[in-house]
């Protein structure tokens, strides 16, 4: 299930790009096969190591082209073990609203893009978001849950204060809010006939794709799509493009590594 549209982000092989929170690489798999030099970034270690194999399985099964490579690090989203302006892409997707500091970590993902590099960012929207807090704390109010809810106008101005120049916006996965909305009313934890059902037709729509759902997804996502995506440029005079490229640049850091 991508939340980013890799046309849209403008990746193309041979970029390096960064996958920060990448939880279970997701969106990193897809950039490796496009064949991207990627860096999948997240701190917890089971989503490292699950990242790291699923690559791994990527590259084995000849599913990336020539010019991918890949490397998983376990690191600090306000602390990005790279150089200034030293990747080409940086994805950040279901992250933000987890982070207190929200605003150190888009100065970093300004500070790692090179002059003229494109980040994409991926929230939770602001209507089907509050939706799911007004039924059930539990949703949100854990360990590591949401801790805020974002406008669409707050997280551009956020990422345009951060330095960056916020662009193209769209809607994603309008299927997936009634299910969370479904969730939070019977319990997030509780078993339920009617979870499950609308669980089993998610699972369809994803193994499948028919074009039922293609279609609902387009017409319902700009009403109740679940996240909101922007892509934001960092300006081509935005400071020194060192072009060391991100690989190999957390040396001495704790990390978890695959290169091919």
């Amino acid at each position: 299930m991508l939340t980013v549209d890799y046309d849209l982000l403008d990746l193309r092989p041979g970029m390096t790009v960064l996958d920060l929170g990448c939880g279970e690489g997701r969106h990193a798999f897809e950039a490796y096969r496009r064949g991207a030099r990627v860096v999948a970034v997240d701190w917890g270690q089971h989503e490292v190591e699950t990242t790291k194999r699923w690559l791994g399985a990527i590259a084995e099964a000849g599913e990336a082209p020539g010019s991918g490579r890949y490397e998983v690090v376990r690191g600090d989203l306000l602390h990005l073990p790279f150089p200034d302006a030293s990747v080409d892409r940086v994805m950040a997707s279901e992250v933000l609203e987890h982070i207190p500091d929200d605003a150190t970590a888009m100065r970093e993902i300004f500070r790692v893009l090179k002059p003229g590099g494109r980040a994409v960012v991926t929230v939770p929207r602001y209507g089907p978001e509050r939706v799911c807090w007004a039924l059930s704390d539990e949703y949100h109010a854990n360990e590591g849950g949401h801790i805020r809810i974002y406008r669409g106008d707050v997280l551009r101005a956020r990422l345009a204060t951060a330095g960056l120049v916020p662009g193209r916006s769209h809607h994603a996965h309008a299927l997936h809010a009634p299910f969370w909305w479904l969730k939070c009313a019977v319990g997030v934890e509780k078993d339920s006939a009617l979870v499950r059902a609308y669980h089993r037709l998610l699972v369809w729509d994803l193994t499948h794709r028919p074009l039922v759902t293609r279609l609902a997804e387009k017409v319902l996502d700009p009403v109740i799509g679940k996240s909101f995506v922007v892509y934001a440029d960092k300006p081509a005079g935005g400071g020194t493009d060192l072009r060391t490229g991100a690989f190999g640049v957390a040396e001495g850091r704790e990390r978890s590594a695959a290169t091919r």
